[in-house]
């Protein structure tokens, strides 16, 4: 009897605390808000390709907006892709989405150089490029990263020419803005904002 009383506090306890462990993950993971509905767009990728949102449908993704010429915060917040490309298990599907700012300079073939430097694996990571309206309606318009040419005679050197925004955006398999990182702000370190993106990006592969 005793034995018995022993083993049944044991699974009770066992019991509670799957329980509490549940309710801790229901707590601490609430379900992310749906900001925007990404819109339809064509752009073009690293290899001249066209890349449409169906091709992303299905996908979880996170993008961001840079250009290559760059000196500021481009090359950092392309490092920080990187990172999270290699930090991503080799079982997710999700996806990586860089728009440049700079489509006059930023063509396939200099966004194709440019992810090889930061050793990009293209069946993953795409490089996006195509008109200054359709960059603006994909960026700006649906997934609010916004991008503002500097003025000629606020230019503070020959490459200083957008101001741009330094978020990282995750968008779900239904092509919904689910959340938006800072990675670069005042007082902001990339090892603590990069596992909030995995989270999210693990949580949103689990959405059906």
């Amino acid at each position: 009897m005793l034995w018995l009383g022993f083993s049944l506090l044991t699974g009770l306890l066992g019991l509670a605390w799957l329980l509490s462990l549940a309710e801790s993950q229901r707590v601490h993971h609430p379900p992310l808000p749906v900001i925007n509905q990404i819109t339809d767009f064509t752009l073009t990728n690293q290899s001249d390709q066209a890349v449409t949102l169906a091709d992303l449908t299905n996908h979880v993704w996170v993008a961001d907006i840079i250009f290559t010429r760059c000196a500021g915060p481009c090359p950092r917040m392309t490092k920080q892709m990187e990172s999270l490309q290699n930090a991503l298990p080799s079982t997710s599907r999700a996806k990586l989405v860089t728009l440049t700012t700079d489509p006059d300079n930023d063509t396939p073939p200099v966004m194709k150089t440019y992810g090889d430097r930061f050793k990009a694996d293209f069946n993953r990571w795409t490089f996006l490029t195509g008109t200054k309206k359709e960059i603006a309606a994909l960026g700006s318009g649906s997934l609010k990263l916004s991008s503002v040419p500097v003025k000629l005679d606020e230019q503070k050197d020959p490459v200083d020419l957008f101001i741009h925004s330094t978020y990282f955006v995750v968008v779900d398999k239904h092509a919904q803005l689910r959340a938006v990182f800072e990675t670069g702000g005042e007082g902001v370190e990339w090892t603590n904002v990069q596992p909030h993106i995995l989270a999210a990006v693990h949580q949103l592969e689990r959405e059906p």
